[in-house]
Order: C-alpha cells, then structure tokens, then sequence
C-alpha cells in the first residue's frame, strides 16, 4: 500500500510539474524550441484517458462476461470454439487498425477508440470467466440442483461467486491493456495521455513524444499495483501492509 500510494503522489507531482521544468526538457532536447508540452493541461489529458479506459473496460467486462455464460451453459457449449475465435480474432486486430477502420463510420473523437479498445480488452474477460466457471466443482453444483434451485439461482448464487476471483484477474489485465493502450486514441482526435505522443510525432517533437510515453506507461504501472492489492486480500496485512506474494 505504501509503495502504491508513494507511486501515485510521485506521478501526479510530476504531472503538475511538467510544464514547469522546460530547463530540464531544453538540455535534453537541446535543439527543439518549445520542448514543454502545455496546449492541454496534463490533468485534464488523465481525467479523459481514464473515462475512456474504464469505459471501455466496463463494456468489455459485459461482453466477454456475458459470452462465457453462454459458453458455460449446456444450451451454449457448441459456441464455445467460434466465441473464442471471435473474440482472439478481434484482439488480433491492432488497435490501430481498428480505429482506422471505424472512422469512416464513427468520424473522429473517442468512438473508434472506444470501439478498439473493447475489441482489444474483450478477450481476457471472456477467457478468465470461461476458466472461472468452468472450475466450479460438479458437486457443488449437484447439491445446488437437490436443494430445488434454478439454473439462474444456481448462476448468481454459487458460480459466479466461486468464478469471481478468476474472473477479477482477466479484470485486471483488461483494465491494463485499456489504460496502456488508449494512447493510440489520439491518432482519432481523442483527448488522451497519446494526444502529446501523436502531436510530437506530427511535428518532429522527441520531447513531447517522451512526456506522452513515460505518463502513460507510468499510469499502466500504478493501475496494475492497484488492482493487484486490491483484488488480492492476501497482499494486504492488518496493518496495511504488503504481504509477500505466494
């Protein structure tokens, strides 16, 4: 906890920071005239990434969630190979690519990035969800049966808590691969931490591609240590402390 919480305030006091060290940003690009990064408040490039990421994260979680349902019940097992191909051939597909080809549809802004970033963070939810369900011991389920409950009961009640924690670590790496990957939104006009990184490539500013990069990798970093302490009760002792990692 206390290493994720000194990470945090260290990057959001770099973030205030930045468009106040042009000495530093001049001696390493020496030969760029404005090497500080300040049309767009970095604060407001964060709060946008963040929207876009967990909203993306969020639909995601719903997709791929609802697929392995349908390939966990009888009615659906047939599915499972061809929603498993689906959703590894979407995930294959660059994010890149995919938000050039959604904008002669859905123009430019946060719709194709949304769109690409759902079809990238799809598959570890979905696959996760299937392992989660799919460990479900048979006899508990058994014994569920021969207290009279329903299959939606059963769902609800027995699987999905049993499922949860695998499901919460395709959660994760969704989130992650979200957040990390979001930059590549700007090539669309989004507003994001990838708006300096696509602007300084445009105008053949190093300085400004470096701000971009090293903010965003940095937010990837702090979002997997958070979700890493906070979906695993076992790394936290009483005093809020890190337990070592079995």
């Amino acid at each position: 906890m206390i290493l994720l919480l000194g990470n945090l305030l260290l990057f959001l006091v770099a973030l205030a920071a930045a468009p106040r060290l042009g000495w530093l940003w001049q001696a390493l690009f020496p030969g760029i005239s404005r090497p500080v990064w300040d049309s767009q408040s970095w604060f407001a490039l964060l709060a946008e990434h963040l929207m876009l990421a967990l909203g993306a994260t969020l639909i995601a979680a719903l997709i791929g969630l609802s697929a392995a349902i349908l390939a966990t019940r009888p009615a659906g097992r047939a599915l499972r190979p061809l929603l498993d191909s689906m959703f590894s051939l979407a995930q294959a597909v660059p994010p890149i690519a995919a938000i050039a080809l959604a904008l002669p549809l859905m123009g430019f802004g946060a719709a194709p990035t949304l769109l690409a970033l759902v079809l990238y963070a799809a598959l570890p939810v979905m696959r996760s969800a299937v392992a989660g369900l799919d460990a479900v011991p048979a006899a508990v389920l058994d014994a569920a049966r021969g207290t009279g409950m329903g299959p939606g009961r059963i769902l609800a009640q027995i699987e999905l808590p049993l499922a949860l924690p695998v499901i919460q670590a395709g959660l994760r790496v969704a989130l992650v691969l979200a957040i990390a990957t979001t930059a590549v939104g700007a090539v669309a006009g989004a507003r994001c931490l990838g708006t300096p990184i696509v602007t300084g490539l445009a105008n053949g500013n190093l300085s400004w591609v470096l701000q971009g990069a090293v903010f965003t990798a940095w937010l990837a970093v702090i979002a997997d240590q958070a979700l890493r302490l906070g979906l695993d009760p076992e790394r936290r002792r009483s005093n809020g402390r890190l337990a070592p990692a079995r």
